[in-house]
């Protein structure tokens, strides 16, 4: 038995060691709040740590029995590691691919924008015409603010496409400019809790608490919500500086 718990410390500290190392570098560097909150990525890490950091060292605490042959032995833990990290790299791609690259203002909105909402055109198309807030491989998270363009016909382009469910302004890097060219905009979209509407009774509720014991009023027009794949967030500004206090969740 004790052969086998330690065939297993060693495949479990090696799995978290990897583990650990690949999912502290997304989070820190991509992922933090509240990005990995909006992103709903919680299924794709939960499949990852069953596989690497349970299933696998578990299954060499089964097959590790000193009286196996070691070529066997070493077969049977290769094959389950080949597993692993198949697992390992699946998860980390998509990870990878959805890591969030903006917090876009638009409309009367804020949205997060993932690596994969942009298409590969229009990263090149953003890299050429707009450098500064282009999106590259190493780009961390960004502010922005993301604006209809003035152009009549190209804005009921991106309307109608946003409409039938295609790329809408925040997945055109071409049209991004700087977060504090957009505050006076966003300055006079702010609005009161309960005039935000992609809360219902319960959410408003709560988030009206949270913030009277962050020491903000829930009745001043200081709002806006936060979007992304997953709950939406309210983000509470500071009317004068228009800048961001706290970033709430409803639940």
């Amino acid at each position: 038995m004790r052969f086998r718990l330690k065939a297993f410390g060693l495949h479990l500290l090696a799995s978290s060691c990897a583990l650990s190392l690949i999912l502290g570098t997304l989070y820190f560097g991509w992922y933090r709040w509240p990005g990995w909150h909006l992103t709903e990525v919680a299924h794709v890490v939960l499949v990852m740590v069953g596989v690497d950091v349970v299933l696998g060292p578990l299954l060499t605490l089964i097959i590790a029995r000193p009286a196996k042959p070691r070529r066997e032995l070493k077969r049977d833990i290769g094959m389950i590691v080949a597993v692993q990290l198949g697992m390992l790299i699946y998860g980390s791609v998509s990870l990878w691919s959805g890591r969030p690259l903006y917090y876009a203002f638009s409309e009367s909105v804020l949205q997060l924008v993932q690596a994969y909402d942009i298409n590969t055109d229009e990263w090149d198309l953003g890299r050429r015409t707009n450098p500064d807030l282009a999106p590259h491989w190493y780009s961390l998270p960004r502010w922005i603010w993301a604006p209809l363009p003035k152009d009549s016909a190209e804005r009921e382009k991106i309307v109608g496409s946003a409409i039938a469910g295609g790329d809408d302004v925040i997945a055109m890097p071409r049209y991004f400019k700087r977060w504090d060219e957009g505050l006076p905009e966003l300055r006079t979209k702010l609005k009161k809790v309960d005039a935000v509407g992609y809360f219902f009774g319960p959410d408003k509720k709560i988030l009206k608490e949270r913030m009277r014991a962050a020491g903000f009023d829930p009745d001043g027009a200081t709002t806006m919500v936060l979007t992304g794949r997953g709950r939406p967030l309210l983000a509470v500004f500071d009317p004068t500086t228009v800048k961001i206090k706290a970033i709430f969740k409803a639940t």
